[in-house]
């Protein structure tokens, strides 16, 4: 169950979206001034923040750069007509979201739940970019290969194959078909014998009982064998 923070000096405005944050099983958590909304956005776990523009104490503007500072959690600005510069500044500061008041409560709802969505499949794409055997970690995202949390030193290609294989164990990869994946459209023009090199310097990088599992398929390519 997600639990946002509304950030607004309006009583009105957090009676009207509680209302249909808990019709839609929304938690909710109500501050009143700038302050109070920064120590509740950096100390709680919130899923996302609904802020004000025009806050006492501190400015939505100023509560958001500072929330930016350390946080990425998802911000939507609420705002009043005639505020474009301030919309402008706050999606400059690193807002996901705006909406114009007087508003529809129904509407931030909906806002709410598209950019939860949209960060949840974020979060699905970076975790498919990760593939890991036992202790090794390969981020095709990052382009980071791990051991044991530590780092070892790899070329982009190089990661790009061995997460490729990693990913499909067991199964045969032909020349083509890692030229095709790693190298897009320009693989024509790349001799297949690089593969060969990429493979053994791959495996220069990683311990015996890692290496030995990059297993030559001949006549074919190459297979990362998980089950030995």
């Amino acid at each position: 169950m997600a639990s946002i923070l509304i950030c607004d000096d309006d009583i009105a405005v957090h009676t009207s979206l509680g209302i249909y944050l808990e019709a839609d099983n929304f938690l909710y958590t109500s501050v009143y001034d700038g302050k109070e909304s920064l120590e509740k956005a950096l100390k709680g776990k919130f899923d996302l923040v609904i802020l004000d523009i025009m806050m006492p104490g501190l400015s939505g503007i100023e509560v958001c750069k500072e929330i930016r500072k350390v946080s990425k959690i998802p911000i939507i600005m609420l705002t009043a007509k005639g505020e474009e510069i301030d919309i402008l500044l706050g999606l400059e500061l690193g807002a996901d979201d705006y909406i114009v008041k007087p508003f529809n409560p129904r509407e931030v709802v909906a806002r709410v739940k598209t950019v939860l969505r949209r960060l949840e499949d974020i979060n699905v794409k970076k975790l498919a970019s990760i593939v890991r055997f036992r202790e090794l970690e390969v981020n095709a995202s990052t382009y980071k290969l791990l051991l044991n949390n530590v780092s070892i030193d790899a070329t982009p290609k190089e990661i790009e194959i061995l997460f490729m294989l990693i990913s499909n164990p067991g199964v045969a990869l032909s020349r083509d078909e890692i030229l095709d994946k790693v190298w897009g459209a320009d693989y024509t023009y790349v001799d297949r014998r690089t593969i060969d090199t990429h493979i053994n310097r791959i495996r220069s990088h990683l311990p015996m009982d890692y290496a030995e599992r990059i297993q030559s398929v001949y006549g074919v390519g190459y297979k990362f064998e998980d089950g030995i």
